[in-house]
């Protein structure tokens, strides 16, 4: 009798003991609630910003190099120990660009993106202030004329990840003007500016297009796998805003930097959770509040053409603290490029 309660009782013990192994998760092995969920372990935005310089390098022998797009890349995207290169490298947001010379090497550069990370084609999206802007310029200080030909055309564009972003087609705002001092007129603190756009752009026939290097493009993304929307903005300041701080009619711009946000950009940045502003502003001592009045904060302090620091990434939300100051050192460009890592 008391063999068979023992048998009894152990085939109970077993019962209960495989229930539960079945119910419970494995060790390792994340649950399936929201806490830990694949979304929600990288819910990181990776931000960057580059003048690209059209690919092109100048170098200081007067000759130029022409750089490839997946070159490029691979000399911009960093883990998150700031290294280049490595298996730890994730696919990017949003690239805020400069220097590019329309619609298609702006969407060839997205291609080559998606190819980088095994993505179809298309897997990125581009948008640029202009499509095929007018050439401007001469050597472009390049001993071979056919590169320097190569940065004749030049954009502000912005490159999205279509698998993490979605943007709607009302949610663009181009473009706005950048300011400037024409030659000839007084500064007077600022009541000399103007607008960098015709009738007040360059008036001779070598340099009347380029303005549109300058002019300026804003989006609002929205993070698919939350719904938080995210605003970037790509500006290009004039060589001329380095002397003189001008954002546009008698304006020196926020913080006497030369940068103002444009009226339907300004919308979108207010509906925004998230704000990434990337800017070759051609000016030296813009502090990291600049543009605190707006929520974001300046990331990175190191020079990123030659010895001047004239590229600054503004960044609002939880961003990641960096080993390399959010500077990528080995960047092949003529300026180094600015990213951000910012958690959401």
């Amino acid at each position: 009798m008391l063999t068979r309660q023992r048998s009894a009782l152990v085939a109970v013990l077993a019962v209960v003991a495989l229930g539960t192994a079945l119910s419970a998760p494995a060790l390792g092995t994340p649950s399936s609630g929201p806490a830990r969920s694949a979304e929600a372990a990288d819910r990181v935005l990776r931000v960057y910003n580059n003048n690209i310089e059209n690919l092109v390098v100048n170098n200081s022998d007067g000759s130029c190099t022409r750089i490839s797009g997946p070159d490029h890349l691979t000399s911009v995207l960093v883990d998150d120990a700031g290294r280049t290169g490595t298996s730890g490298v994730v696919a990017p947001d949003i690239l805020i660009v400069q220097q590019v010379r329309g619609t298609g090497q702006a969407e060839a550069y997205a291609d080559q993106l998606s190819a980088k990370f095994g993505y179809p084609a298309g897997s990125y999206g581009a948008i640029v202030a202009w499509s095929d802007p007018e050439p401007w310029g001469s050597t472009h200080k390049c001993s071979s004329q056919s590169l320097g030909d190569l940065k004749k055309k030049q954009t502000n564009g912005i490159i999205w990840n279509k698998r993490t972003l979605s943007l709607a087609s009302g949610d663009v705002s181009k473009y706005w003007s950048a300011g400037w001092l024409r030659p000839g007129t007084a500064y007077a603190n600022g009541a000399g500016c103007t607008l960098y756009k015709p009738p007040n752009s360059d008036p001779d026939s070598t340099d009347f297009y380029k303005w549109k290097r300058t002019s300026a493009i804003a989006a609002r993304f929205t993070i698919k796998a939350t719904g938080t929307s995210v605003f970037a903005a790509t500006m290009h300041l004039p060589q001329e805003n380095r002397q003189n701080a001008c954002a546009g009619d008698g304006d020196r711009g926020i913080a006497n930097t030369g940068i103002h946000l444009g009226a339907d950009a300004t919308t979108l940045l207010n509906a925004s959770t998230i704000r990434v502003v990337g800017i070759d502003a051609n000016r030296t001592g813009i502090g990291a509040g600049t543009l605190s009045g707006y929520g974001m904060t300046g990331y990175g302090s190191k020079a990123t053409s030659g010895s001047s620091k004239i590229d600054y990434l503004f960044l609002s939300g939880g961003v990641q603290p960096s080993t390399i100051d959010h500077t990528v050192g080995g960047t092949r460009s003529n300026h180094l490029a600015l990213y951000g890592f910012i958690a959401y």
